[in-house]
């Protein structure tokens, strides 16, 4: 970790108190963070859903940790600010997996997480508060190890799953408290659209609110402001909407043979290759790799070989998430497969430098 990044977790947390609510049009890949960090934006975050589909495949971590990181390594080496990244409900079995992605994603620079309680995995029933508790608390162990002071975003589901709607106020301030007390930096509520319910709610808690408006007819930011809000996310809105125009711009070809709403609004070839005039020569991915793995550092953090990239030497490794085992992963030959689990997990959760899991110089 470096001054840079500390500084930009610094400035990400000031963003969250500045004289407007912080604008998050979402980015799912390198392009679509560089267009949004060009239209003025003062940092970038991640949408899962976009990330997914951009890989082919359904919202619900469903996609790898390698593929979550590559998709980080790229973004944060295309932008120059602040990336905060949605990892859904933390990957992996408990909160110590949630650490060691932790770990990695502040190798990348990142500075900010976006993590969600969720429902149970094929129920719209939604899941304990512990949980969700104990990954803050673990993943705020992990930054504070780092010395980066991370801004740890909860979202709390209970406007988006079956709650009765007499409590579910009660149950995001509940939540929310218990979050809080974890290590949460800031409350995100998607679903919360009603004005005397978020400014009753914003008003009531000690950390900036968050609020979900990628949908059409989504509260102004200048109305938002005056509810108390000091963060607006448009999540998978962007994507949603740019899809919608791919299909348009298609079908027009495909049925018309017409080009007009394709050609009516587009950016030139060397604009698009501008956005990326700074990082030209930089490699396909850049990602930090440390010469031994510590705090936060293991088990998913092994899944960072130089540059994200699987040599003929590496080997797969498993990570479970909630919807099964993932096991495109590669670690590099000197992550050693053979080491027992128990001793990789005490390495990743106590700073343990071990030689059985010293990593592969550059």
């Amino acid at each position: 970790m470096n001054r840079e990044q500390r500084l930009r977790a610094h400035r990400f947390h000031q963003l969250h108190a500045g004289p407007a609510p912080l604008m998050l049009p979402n980015a799912w890949d390198a392009a679509s963070a560089r267009i949004i960090e060009n239209a003025g934006a003062q940092a970038i975050a991640t949408t899962s859903a976009g990330m997914a589909w951009s890989l082919g495949q359904p919202d619900g971590e469903r996609m790898s940790v390698q593929d979550l990181l590559a998709m980080c390594a790229r973004i944060c080496r295309s932008v120059a600010v602040p990336v905060s990244v949605d990892i859904e409900r933390g990957y992996g079995r408990d909160a110590k997996d949630t650490g060691g992605l932790v770990g990695a994603l502040l190798q990348l620079g990142v500075v900010g997480i976006n993590i969600e309680d969720g429902t149970q995995p094929g129920t719209r029933t939604l899941s304990p508060s512990g949980e969700l508790a104990k990954r803050i608390a673990c993943a705020r162990t992990v930054a504070q190890h780092h010395d980066i002071p991370l801004f740890i975003n909860a979202r709390i589901d209970t406007y988006v799953a079956d709650v009765a709607m007499e409590i579910r106020y009660e149950e995001t301030l509940k939540r929310a408290c218990a979050y809080i007390d974890a290590g949460a930096d800031g409350i995100f509520v998607p679903g919360l659209s009603d004005a005397e319910e978020i400014a009753r709610l914003a008003g009531q808690l000690p950390v900036p609110l968050n609020v979900y408006a990628g949908y059409a007819g989504a509260p102004a930011a200048a109305q938002l402001r005056e509810l108390g809000v000091r963060r607006v996310s448009l999540g998978c809105g962007p994507m949603q909407s740019v899809l919608a125009h791919l299909a348009r711009i298609a079908a027009e070809a495909l049925s018309d043979g017409r080009y007009d709403t394709m050609g009516s609004d587009m950016l030139t070839v060397s604009e698009a290759n501008g956005l990326f005039k700074d990082i030209d020569n930089a490699p396909d991915v850049q990602a930090p790799h440390a010469s031994c793995a510590g705090m936060g550092d293991g088990p998913v953090a092994l899944l960072l070989p130089r540059g994200l990239r699987a040599s003929g030497r590496a080997r797969p490794v498993e990570l479970t998430t909630r919807n099964g085992l993932c096991t495109p992963a590669h670690v590099v030959a000197g992550h050693s497969a053979k080491q027992p689990s128990w001793r990789r997990l005490m390495s990743s959760l106590l700073g343990e430098r071990s030689p059985g899991i010293r990593a592969e110089p550059r």
